[in-house]
C-alpha cells in the first residue's frame, strides 16, 4: 500500500513514521506538511534522529495526496485538521485522524472544551471514534483517533461500565502523563529545570479529553452523570498512568471482578490484564500495550484500577496503526511491537 502521513514532524508524527517504515504492508510513504511556502524541507532536516531517512516533505495538496496514496494519516494539530480534511471526508478517502478535531460529535462541546471553531456537523458525524477495542459499528473510512488519557480511561472503565457493575457517580479518576504528551513545540511546563524532580497538576477538571470520554462512557451506560478527572505531569519521557477508583454497585468477590475483565481483554492482543498485579508505565514503553491490574478493598468498598500505555504508542501513532490494520483487513498485530523497550 501507499500511505501519506501529514504532519510528520511532530513527535506523534515521528513514530507513525518509524512504524509505517517497518509496517509489511507498506510499500511507499510520502509525506506532507500543512504550513504553506515550505516545500524544501526533508524529514532529517526537522528530525535528526532519522538521518537516514533524507524524504521530503511535500507541499499540501489533497488532489495529488489522493492520486499518489491509498490513505492518509493526519498528525496536524487540534483546530488545524478540520480546515483541511473536507475534500478527503467528501471523496470517502480513507484518512486515521490523531488530532481532536473529529473526535466529539457535537460542535458546541468541541468549542467549549478546546476553545476554537469546530468542523460542521455534515463532517462530523462522517467520522467514528477508533477506540481500537471497542470500535463503532458504523461504516466509515474516516477514523478519529482517541486521545491519550481518553485510551487509558476508557479501556480501564469498559469492562465495569458496560456490566453496569459500578455505582454511576462514583468515577474518579487520577492520570498522570510523560512530557512528550504535550508535543514537541517548547513550552514552560516542558522545560527542563521545571518538571525534572517535580509534579505538575494541570487542567484540573478542564482537560480536553474528558468531554470524549464521557461520550463513550454515556454510549456505554446513558446514566454516568460525570467524571472527577485529573491529570498530572510527571517527570518521565513517555507514559501514562490512570488511577481509577469507584464504587461497585454491589458487594463483588474479587473473582468476580477478574472474571470481567477477562471476558473482554483474553482476545484482546493489546491489552494486558495482569489481574491484581498493578503495573508500571515501564512495562509498556514502546508498545502498543495497555497493561490493566485491579484491587478491590472490601473495607471501603472500593474498586482502583490502574491502567497504563505508552502515550505516543497506543495514545496516538500504535492505535493508529491498529485502525489502520482494521480498516484494511490486515493482520491486527501487523507493523506493531510484540514487546516493550525494557530496560
Amino acid at each position: 500500500m501507499h500511505v501519506a502521513i501529514l504532519g510528520a514532524t511532530g513527535y506523534s508524527g515521528n513514530v507513525l513514521y518509524n512504524l509505517l517504515s517497518q509496517h509489511p504492508n507498506v510499500e511507499t510513504i510520502n509525506l506532507y506538511g500543512h504550513e504553506g511556502g515550505k516545500s524544501s524541507r526533508f524529514l532529517d532536516d526537522e528530525v535528526p534522529a532519522f538521518f537516514s531517512a533524507h524524504i521530503a516533505i511535500l507541499p499540501f495538496n489533497p488532489k495529488e495526496i489522493m492520486a499518489n496514496n491509498d490513505l492518509l494519516f493526519c498528525a496536524t494539530p487540534a483546530g488545524i485538521t478540520k480546515d483541511l480534511m473536507e475534500p478527503f471526508i467528501l471523496a470517502g478517502f480513507p484518512v486515521i485522524d490523531l488530532s481532536g478535531d473529529f473526535r466529539l460529535t457535537d460542535p458546541a462541546t468541541y468549542e467549549k472544551w478546546y476553545h476554537k471553531e469546530a468542523a460542521s456537523v455534515n463532517l462530523l458525524e462522517k467520522a467514528a471514534y477508533g477506540l481500537a477495542e471497542f470500535p463503532e459499528e458504523k461504516a466509515s473510512k474516516y477514523i478519529a483517533n482517541p486521545g491519550c488519557y481518553a485510551t487509558a480511561t476508557l479501556l480501564g472503565l469498559a469492562p465495569l461500565v458496560i456490566k453496569h457493575m459500578i455505582q454511576k457517580d462514583s468515577i474518579i479518576v487520577d492520570a498522570k502523563s510523560g512530557v512528550s504528551g504535550s508535543g514537541r513545540k517548547l513550552s514552560s511546563s516542558s522545560q527542563y529545570n521545571f518538571i525534572n524532580e517535580n509534579v505538575w497538576l494541570y487542567k484540573m477538571n478542564k482537560h480536553q479529553h474528558i468531554p470524549e470520554i464521557m461520550q463513550k462512557l454515556n454510549e456505554w451506560d446513558s446514566h454516568i452523570p460525570a467524571i472527577q478527572f485529573s491529570t498530572t505531569l510527571i517527570p518521565v519521557t513517555r507514559g501514562i498512568m490512570a488511577t481509577i477508583y469507584l464504587k461497585p454497585l454491589e458487594k463483588y468477590t474479587n473473582e468476580q471482578l477478574l472474571e470481567c475483565f477477562h471476558q473482554f481483554y483474553d482476545n484482546a492482543p493489546f491489552v494486558r490484564f495482569r489481574e491484581n498485579d498493578l503495573p508500571t508505565i515501564k512495562e509498556v514503553t514502546g508498545s502498543n500495550f495497555c497493561d490493566i491490574g485491579i484491587n478491590y478493598n472490601p473495607i471501603t468498598n472500593t474498586i482502583t484500577i490502574v491502567s497504563v500505555i505508552d502515550n505516543l504508542m497506543k495514545g496516538a501513532a500504535g492505535q493508529a496503526i491498529q485502525n489502520f490494520n482494521t480498516l484494511c483487513n490486515l493482520e491486527p498485530t501487523s507493523g506493531l511491537p510484540l514487546l516493550p523497550v525494557f530496560p
